[in-house]
């Protein structure tokens, strides 16, 4: 499966990093999707009444697993040997106001203070030489922090090619120090930067790397890290239309979270705190989420609205019924139940979504609406569908979201034609 199908895989990233300009390993930028994980549900529904939200606002459950709870540590890095490991705590997921392009996925974690292994008895023996070497250790070690901290910063502000110079400064020093956890998370954040611009093949080679790197460093296969990537793989698989490697991804990541689930469910909170298991859950309910939009593309609707179901089921309990993710969905299932003929089923489900979104303003409202719109259309009910439709153009003028007013234009147009037709 993906967490093990590609050992070695820094051995490939190094030697791309290494053996060309620096500056290529993330690509020169532009051109490329800028949804790696939608390309494929999006190319097959240019023609569809309705628009999937989970490859858009849809990564609250990823970021919300991905960047480890609030209140506790967040194990970022495998422990060194003879040493304690990297922690820090992580902030709060954001959501993405807008939502129009996949923003920061979870892996761009809280930037972690790099610890080293110093043991009293180490430092007696190294005497001042040993202390200077570490005070240059130090000084190499705050720099790639700060590094690191500009480049995070450059990303959240949509700056990708000044975010991959400054990663790439950080990655040089990351070796010239050998400082194996610094060149780890730096392969991480530059395989989040290609993935989030679309430059497959390279985001491909460096999650590989970075996962190479975890997993030599002691981290399990089962780690939620390890998932993590392991979706994130599948997704550019199914992207590539390599299926073969984009099913066996999902189908791991869904049956290692559900054996870790079932396995940890009986453990006392001192031993797994609440949030740990909930983040599992909700990592659990993303790759639930991706497999669906997968099945869905593939023409296997009654299998994706299982999927749906049961990350709907998990968003519910872990993060309410008036959450934006659960929201979304709700309206996902919808699409799924519609692509099967089941309008009324889907009606009672996207209404929902709708009259929530509306009750927390929810950002995607113009989108919600138009699916509402899209299901009333194939209910035959023209004249509610063209109001909804109506509402939800006002609604994305307002959002100033130019892709999704020239959708509902397009759908009026198309519900002009069907009303004259009956």
């Amino acid at each position: 499966a993906c967490a093990v199908a590609h050992p070695g895989g820094n051995e490939d990233a190094n030697a791309y990093v290494k053996d060309r300009p620096i500056r290529r390993a993330l690509g020169a930028g532009g051109g490329a999707s800028r949804d790696p994980t939608g390309p494929a549900v999006r190319s097959g529904r240019r023609r569809s009444m309705y628009r999937l939200l989970s490859s858009t606002l849809g990564r609250g459950l990823l970021r919300a697993a991905g960047r480890r709870c609030q209140t506790c540590s967040a194990r970022l890095f495998p422990e060194p040997a003879g040493g304690r490991a990297s922690e820090a705590g992580a902030p709060p997921a954001r959501v993405a106001p807008h939502a129009r392009r996949p923003g920061l996925l979870p892996l761009l974690a809280a930037l972690a203070w790099f610890s080293r292994p110093a043991a009293a008895e180490e430092e007696e023996r190294q005497g001042a030489g040993g202390a200077a070497a570490e005070d240059t250790a130090d000084e190499t070690e705050a720099e790639i922090i700060q590094l690191l901290k500009r480049a995070k910063l450059s990303i959240m502000k949509d700056e990708p090619e000044k975010a991959e110079l400054i990663l790439h400064d950080a990655l040089r020093l990351a070796y010239q120090s050998d400082n194996k956890k610094a060149i780890t998370y730096t392969y991480d954040l530059m395989a989040n930067l290609a993935f989030i611009r679309g430059q497959l093949e390279n985001a491909e080679k460096l999650f590989k790397a970075t996962m190479s790197y975890l997993l030599g460093g002691g981290m399990q296969q089962e780690d939620n890290a390890i998932i993590e990537i392991s979706l994130k793989l599948a997704s550019i698989y199914a992207a590539q239309n390599r299926q073969e490697f984009a099913l066996a991804g999902y189908e791991f990541c869904i049956s290692t979270l559900e054996g870790k689930i079932e396995r940890e469910k009986e453990l006392a909170e001192d031993i797994l705190s609440v949030d740990e298991k909930a983040n599992t859950h909700l990592l659990l309910g993303m790759c639930l989420d991706a497999y669906a939009r997968y099945l869905l593309f593939s023409k296997q609707p009654s299998q994706a609205q299982r999927m749906y179901e049961k990350a709907l089921q998990i968003s519910e309990e872990i993060l309410g019924e008036r959450h934006p993710q659960t929201i979304v969905l709700m309206s996902d299932l919808a699409t799924t139940l519609d692509a099967q003929g089941h309008f009324d089923e889907a009606c009672v489900y996207v209404q929902k979504a709708s009259d929530l979104a509306r009750q927390i303003e929810h950002p995607e409202l113009h989108m919600l609406l138009s699916n509402l719109a899209a299901i009333l259309m194939h209910r035959e009910r023209y004249a509610q569908a063209k109001e909804i439709y109506q509402e939800a153009l006002k609604q994305a003028e307002l959002k100033r979201d130019e892709v999704s007013i020239q959708h509902i234009r397009e759908e009026l147009a198309e519900l002009s034609r069907k009303s004259t037709l009956t």
